[in-house]
């Protein structure tokens, strides 16, 4: 009988090292280097560009960006195990979750200007950076439920009307950086989902007339939407040039920083755009210009390859995902991280205009860090379950 119990657990362990080892097998290993090729890449940079900004410690924003790191690789693990059909049958507490979660930053006190933080004493978190995963799963979970009246307009304006709730309350923090990255996952996730095209028509028309009276008609008529500094960034978008010294500073001497940089860089100790704090933000929201200066061309093109080889890993998840909810969920995560790459460089360049949105695994930030590790570990869930399916 002892013999019969102890043949027993001896076969229980190996079917669970089997379970493990099979289940790390199945893992996008590429996706895993390159997400953590990357982050390494951001400390590095973080580490040679904060240098010089607190002087009592030079390891100051390396040491904070490192434990916010740590935290979004547990967190990462923790996505990676949890089974994703976990959150399509709870999409519901998971956007009521989010908008609660946005809507009580509003009630809080402004904290540098505006309404984005919740400050817990020993953390402060920034909802909306959170909201951009967990507002993507939820509008996954929606659109899977209804997948076969995904033809019916109705579907269609229920999965906007439900998507501006979110947005329209990130938009009042102010952030209008990270409601344009909602919006960006609205449609990925409407495109993947498979809404029909003539849908898509008439929602395209609908934001850009919404755009036109926003940005155009409303502000002449004396009834303006935006803040005036947002109204200024855009100005200042289509007039680059017209206050150097003045509200086009910041777009100037990113320009000239990344111009400095030439194809090798400057080297941190020579980069005076950052060190000498000429280039604002020069951590955050500014934090590729302070690259090109300090590693060139080559070490801003080296990020950007890392950054492509994420988006492809992600890209191919779609494909390989064994249901409508994981390849809506794939979609708009990577949709909405290309997004933010495209809009943080594109503005530091003066092809984009500024909005603040950060650049995603290299500016300071935890809720940033973590949020997108959390992505990586959700794709990596996608990836394992896909290909136990296949199996």
């Amino acid at each position: 009988m002892v013999d019969y119990a102890s043949r027993a657990a001896v076969r229980a362990r190996r079917r669970e090292a089997a379970d493990v080892a099979s289940f790390v097998k199945r893992l996008d290993w590429i996706l895993i280097g390159a997400a953590g090729v990357l982050v390494a890449y951001g400390l590095w940079a973080i580490g040679d560009i904060t240098r010089h900004d607190v002087t009592a410690d030079p390891r100051y924003y390396l040491t904070r960006q490192a434990v916010y790191v740590a935290i979004g690789v547990v967190c990462l693990v923790v996505a990676m195990l949890v089974d994703p059909e976990l959150y399509r049958t709870r999409w519901r507490a998971i956007f009521g979750g989010t908008c609660f979660l946005i809507a009580i930053v509003l009630l809080t006190g402004p904290i540098r200007g505006s309404k984005r933080w919740l400050d817990l004493g020993f953390f402060r978190f920034q909802p909306s950076e959170f909201g951009k995963v967990l507002f993507v799963l939820a509008l996954a979970g929606f659109l899977a439920e209804r997948s076969r009246r995904l033809n019916e307009p109705r579907t269609t304006a229920s999965a906007v009307g439900l998507a501006l709730v979110p947005i329209f309350l990130v938009f009042l923090q102010p952030d209008f950086g990270s409601a344009l990255v909602y919006c960006a996952a609205v449609a990925a996730v409407l495109v993947v989902a498979g809404t029909p095209w003539w849908h898509l028509g008439v929602l395209a028309a609908g934001a850009v007339t919404v755009a036109v009276l926003v940005l155009g008609v409303m502000p002449a008529a004396g009834v303006p939407l935006l803040k005036s500094y947002q109204q200024q960034r855009l100005t200042d978008f289509v007039h680059p040039d017209s206050d150097p010294r003045g509200t086009t500073y910041n777009i100037t001497q990113s320009k000239n920083a990344i111009g400095s940089g030439q194809l090798r860089g400057r080297g941190p100790q020579n980069a005076t755009q950052t060190t000498l704090n000429f280039l604002p933000e020069h951590h955050t929201d500014f934090v590729f210009a302070s690259l090109a200066e300090e590693r060139g061309f080559f070490g801003a093109a080296i990020l950007l390859m890392l950054y492509l080889l994420v988006v492809w890993r992600g890209l191919r998840i779609v494909t390989l995902a064994r249901e409508p909810f994981s390849a809506i969920v794939a979609g708009g995560l990577v949709i909405a991280l290309l997004f933010q790459v495209f809009v943080n460089v594109g503005m530091t360049m003066g092809i984009a205009p500024i909005t603040g949105v950060p650049l995603p695994f290299v500016s300071v930030g935890g809720s940033s860090m973590i949020a997108n590790l959390i992505a990586v570990g959700l794709l990596l869930s996608i990836h394992v379950r896909a290909k136990a399916a296949r199996r």
